[in-house]
């Protein structure tokens, strides 16, 4: 059966605004703003933050690295707690944290799909699996619950017809995105959502093709946003700034220069940064998927989840505002230019 992970529960949403006001990026003492900021990567990729840094754009900003993320949702907790000072996810993830009472704001996007990026729903070759009602009574491997995966799913099955009851009995199963394959493959798992280098590894070895894509249902989109928390950003307006507008410009570079360039620049941050990663899968880097120029945020990337998670009842209507979720007033590709 579907399971839904919600965002945060009241007890942990006490322990966050407990954690904010003792973070090491709240301001200092005599108005003096916070230069460090607290972030966690991803083995064997590059963030935008990290790309920002890389080619100056993050002014006196230091980033301060404290381990990998194991998921959006994990991330953008992690942010609203204040063990880190920002973190990105989905943006269904971000709108149920701020249902849930956390202080956040998303304030950049940072991925997406498009034509070269997106998830993609994998079955075997002679699979009898051709459309949404036969997914009734399989199991879909995705990587985390109540996140990007899920929705797309959810929505697919939605527009297949399959009602509410014949939806609770699609299983999504959590799989390590690394084992994704090997359990397609042994038949432990009926569908496999793939994306990026393991998607393309898993369609070179053959055997496998398509059910759908996220792209087939939405288009090209920016699907996540990077969140501060609000008490950062009001104590921090200028270290905000100089943030949001090093990132926003690492994502307008990717944007500009030739996949060849992005992809001997991630291998470039990843080997002077010394923590014995493998550097192989930057390689099939395509495109980040942001659609936005500098990921500036569009209302309609927040709307159409909120509709969807309204219609859910995860949340109720009204709940959530897009206009209170996001902010492009730190982004200098919000006006359409760049200053």
């Amino acid at each position: 059966m579907i399971r839904t992970r919600h965002a945060l529960v009241s007890v942990l949403l006490a322990a966050s605004l407990a954690a904010c006001g003792s973070a090491s990026g709240a301001a200092r003492p005599g108005g003096q703003e916070v230069t460090e900021l607290r972030y966690q990567g991803s083995a064997g990729a590059v963030t935008f933050p990290e790309l920002a840094q890389e080619l100056g754009y993050l002014g006196d900003l230091r980033l301060t690295w404290v381990g990998n993320t194991v998921s959006g949702p994990q991330d953008i907790q992690s942010a609203a707690t204040g063990q880190t000072d920002f973190g990105g996810a989905f943006n269904g993830a971000v709108i149920k944290l701020v249902a849930a009472k956390a202080p956040i704001k998303a304030v950049v996007g940072y991925y997406g799909s498009d034509e070269d990026s997106y998830i993609g729903y994998y079955v075997a070759d002679g699979s009898p699996i051709k459309g949404p009602r036969d997914l009734i009574g399989k199991k879909i491997g995705v990587n985390t619950l109540g996140a990007h995966l899920e929705a797309v799913l959810k929505e697919y099955l939605k527009r297949g017809g399959l009602t509410p009851d014949e939806i609770g009995r699609v299983e999504l199963v959590v799989v390590p995105p690394a084992n994704t394959e090997q359990a397609l493959r042994q038949g432990r798992i009926d569908v496999a959502a793939l994306s990026g280098v393991l998607r393309d590894k898993a369609l070179e070895r053959g055997g496998i093709h398509p059910l759908l894509k996220d792209i087939d249902l939405f288009g090209s989109f920016t699907a996540g946003s990077v969140v501060l928390r609000e008490d950062f950003i009001e104590d921090n307006p200028n270290t905000t700034r100089t943030f949001v507008e090093g990132f926003a410009k690492a994502v307008e570079w990717t944007q500009t220069h030739s996949r060849d360039e992005v992809i001997a620049k991630y291998r470039e941050i990843i080997a002077k940064r010394g923590r014995n990663e493998d550097a192989t899968t930057v390689g099939f880097w395509k495109s980040s998927g942001v659609r936005g120029r500098g990921g500036v945020i569009d209302a309609g990337e927040f709307q159409t989840w909120i509709e969807w998670l309204e219609r859910e009842g995860e949340i109720r209507p009204g709940q959530v505002k897009a206009s209170d979720l996001y902010t492009n007033e730190f982004n200098p590709f919000g006006n359409g230019s760049a200053s």
